[in-house]
This record gives C-alpha cells, sequence and structure tokens, in this order.
C-alpha cells in the first residue's frame, strides 16, 4: 500500500526580540495538544513560498516575509509520509490569532524544549539551534 504523500510549508516566524512562534494543535486531531512550527499543505500549482504566506495568513491572521530556506524534512508516520519544507520567516504586520490553532507562543530558543513536538519537528529544532550562530 502506498502511504499518501503530503508537502508541508513550514513557517519559522521571527520577531524583532529574536522569538519564534509557535502554536498548540487543536485538540482532538492529529497531534492535538502538541505544539508546532505554523504551516500548512502546498497545494496543486502553488510554491513553496506561496504556500507558506497563505498558511500563516489563513490561520493566524499575520503577515510575514518568507527568507531563506533551513531544511527539508522527510517523515514517515504510520498513515501518512509528510516532507516539511521549513524556511526562515520575518514577522511583519497583525495580531497573531487562533484561528486553526488553541494558542500560540512567542519563545525564545532556550525556552523550545519545554514544549512537546511531533517527532518530525525535532530535527527542525536541531537545525534551527545550528543555523541559529548563523542568523543572529
Amino acid at each position: 500500500m502506498t502511504l499518501p504523500h503530503k508537502i508541508i510549508g513550514v513557517a519559522i516566524i521571527w520577531n524583532q526580540e529574536g522569538k519564534i512562534l509557535i502554536d498548540k494543535r487543536r485538540s482532538g486531531g492529529t497531534f492535538g495538544g502538541f505544539w508546532e512550527f505554523p504551516g500548512g499543505k502546498q497545494e496543486a500549482n502553488e510554491t513553496i513560498v506561496a504556500c507558506i504566506k497563505r498558511e500563516i495568513l489563513e490561520e493566524l491572521a499575520i503577515d510575514i516575509a518568507v527568507e531563506e530556506h533551513l531544511i527539508t524534512v522527510n517523515h514517515i508516520y504510520s498513515e501518512v509520509k509528510i516532507t516539511l519544507d521549513v524556511y526562515h520567516c520575518r514577522y511583519l504586520r497583525g495580531k497573531p490569532q487562533t484561528i486553526e490553532c488553541d494558542e500560540f507562543r512567542w519563545v525564545t530558543l532556550e525556552e523550545i524544549d519545554r514544549f512537546t513536538f511531533p517527532e518530525a519537528n525535532q530535527q527542525i529544532i536541531s537545525a534551527i539551534k545550528k543555523n541559529r550562530k548563523n542568523l543572529h
């Protein structure tokens, strides 16, 4: 059996204070109650950059600038294969809303390990930590 494959654009959104926006998945859904970096599924004929901007606007009602690519993570869960295409993004404007999540927080990289993320996100967190010294 071939697993469905989803390509997901993921935003590491930095604010002016050097904090990252994370959100808590709705309870009841897949990975309900886990924290994640916001983003969503790429649609047909959509670039990954356009996907990330659209998803962030739809889910959190904020504008971001999508900047450099951080990492691509391929992960197989029991029911789906996912490709996470992760980009550093800069927060531009708008007040984040909990449209598609239970809550959101701005966290420092030092605080991020206190939150529970789905397994595939651990590679992203490691990449941010490794990459951070080159950025800030």
